[in-house]
């Protein structure tokens, strides 16, 4: 879901000390743009992470639809005590943030909606290198189930290009936005290359007011409390992401849970990482 007013700022990176090992600083700064250099001083010097793989033994994949089109994900069945970060739109742009995720190595995925790339990308490649993967979340965030199958095709179709032209990868993963779908939906999907529909468990409703759970609220689907081992919990890039992600981190904590990468729980042939057939202990 989107804020009200979108926070328009430029993000540029500069690379200190790259040659001592230093990172780049990225801060957000009020005009001008990036060039092609930023790209290039960026991807030479962050690197991808690679997130820890669940244990054999200690979960189910989720399995493909019996229908034969990209299956809907809420959560993942495992033991391990774990939860998954996931991130949605990309309209406000918290340098801090960035830099929590790198320094902290807190896995997260990023659902992007790609109007937003407009003068904004440099951003997200921060956000790539620093560990986020970036999946599609349609071009400007409309109610799916409103749309014609055509207009839902491009909507999908279309993010996934601009993804892939500007960072090299093309998603895998579609989010809806809303949590919204039907079954043209899901037939869209599969015609964009989608391989999974993921939505969530639960919500932090970080940097506004959730129904019911006020301010900075978490709810669950279910109607229940506190997380549980396989939660995935949505969050948008908003005002104070930074500080709201701390938040949540400390919650999990808290609750003796750790996030993980939801990449490595989805089996290759649903967009992830992992084989078909999780090793057995």
């Amino acid at each position: 879901m989107r804020g009200k007013t979108p926070v328009i700022a430029m993000v540029t990176a500069g690379v200190v000390g790259a040659a001592a090992g230093g990172w780049p600083v990225v801060r957000a700064e009020a005009g001008g743009s990036s060039g092609p250099s930023m790209r290039t001083q960026l991807s030479s010097v962050l690197a991808d992470q690679k997130w820890a793989t669940p244990k054999p033994g200690t979960w189910t994949p989720p399995k493909p639809s019996t229908d034969g089109l990209p299956p809907v994900i809420d959560h993942i069945d495992t033991t391990e005590r774990v939860v998954f970060l996931t991130i949605d739109d990309g309209y406000t742009y918290d340098s801090e943030f960035v830099d929590i995720v790198r320094k902290e190595k807190v896995p997260i995925l990023t659902f992007l909606t790609t109007t937003y790339l407009r003068g904004q990308g440099q951003y997200f490649l921060a956000m790539r290198n620093a560990g986020s993967q970036i999946e599609d979340h349609t071009v400007t965030h409309p109610n799916m189930p409103s749309l014609s199958p055509d207009a839902q095709k491009r909507q999908i179709c279309d993010s996934a290009d601009a993804i892939q032209r500007e960072y090299g990868r093309r998603p895998l993963i579609f989010r809806p936005p809303f949590g919204a779908y039907n079954q043209a939906t899901r037939q869209a999907s599969k015609d964009c290359g989608m391989k999974s529909i993921l939505t969530w468990t639960a919500e932090f409703y970080n940097g506004t007011s959730g129904p019911g759970v006020g301010y900075n609220g978490f709810a669950r689907a279910d109607g229940g409390k506190g997380f549980k081992p396989g939660d995935i919990i949505l969050m948008h890039y908003r005002k104070g992401l930074a500080g709201e992600f701390r938040m949540i981190l400390g919650w999990i904590k808290q609750a003796g849970l750790r996030p993980a990468a939801v990449q490595n729980y989805l089996p290759r042939s649903l967009g992830g990482n992992a084989p078909e057939t999780p090793a057995a202990n």
